[in-house]
């Protein structure tokens, strides 16, 4: 089960306030739903949000995602990685702390990215615009040394190959998704069971324009998926 809050899409130049109230609201419809553990998959989100949804919900689990800055720096030839995230991610304590702690020693740049979920959102993610939008972020941090970029939004993962292609070979991407992926796995046989039903995928969105979300589902499953228009309350 997958739920898009696109109608309050980008989450990032938002408050940390109206970002946790709006993970709550996702959370009790994934629990209404029968939701046993809660992939916050959006770095924002989880910056912001979610320690007051384990808070919260102490019997539901929670894996969340985080810029991947360890693994950058030990990485790093030169010792210079740089961030892309949003400005609340970079705002929040969660943020803070990770470069304090693993970033000692190294240099740490960042950057928000602007207009960058937007070309996600609209599917203009192989377009001249996008490559222009990534080349206009990319050529600063490079320039200062950056030989390892950190993609602190899930959104940016799509534009892994506009990345790419402008960092260079011998430039190291790190993408937290599979190490997500993992935890989740480890922590599924911890999921309190749920009645014996057919599997299934559930895919919503809140949002008018989810063509986007549909199309990229159905890409990621290899099966045709249908996006259901919720309201959260």
């Amino acid at each position: 089960m997958y739920l898009a809050d696109q109608a309050r899409v980008p989450y990032g130049p938002r408050p940390c306030a109206e970002v946790c109230a709006f993970a709550e609201q996702v959370t009790r419809f994934l629990l209404v739903h029968e939701a046993r553990l809660v992939v916050v998959a959006c770095n924002t989100a989880s910056a912001c949000a979610l320690e007051h949804l384990r808070r919260e919900f102490p019997k539901l689990l929670f894996v969340g995602m985080e810029p991947a800055v360890k693994p950058a720096v030990e990485s790093s030839a030169r010792k210079v990685v740089a961030v892309l995230a949003t400005a609340a991610t970079f705002s929040s304590a969660r943020y803070a702390s990770l470069v304090q702690r693993y970033g000692s020693g190294a240099r740490v740049l960042q950057d928000v990215c602007s207009g960058w979920v937007e070309l996600v959102e609209s599917g203009a993610t192989d377009t001249p615009q996008a490559h222009a939008a990534v080349r206009a972020v990319l050529q600063p941090l490079l320039a200062a040394g950056a030989d390892t970029l950190v993609l602190g939004c899930t959104h940016f993962t799509f534009l892994k190959k506009a990345i790419s292609e402008c960092a260079g070979p011998g430039v190291a991407i790190v993408d937290p998704a599979p190490a997500v992926a993992r935890r989740v796995q480890g922590l599924l046989p911890r999921a309190e069971p749920q009645p014996s039903m057919p599997a299934s995928v559930r895919v919503y969105s809140t949002g008018l324009q989810w063509a986007t979300l549909q199309r990229a589902a159905s890409l990621a499953l290899g099966r045709a998926v249908t996006v259901e228009r919720v309201v959260l309350v």
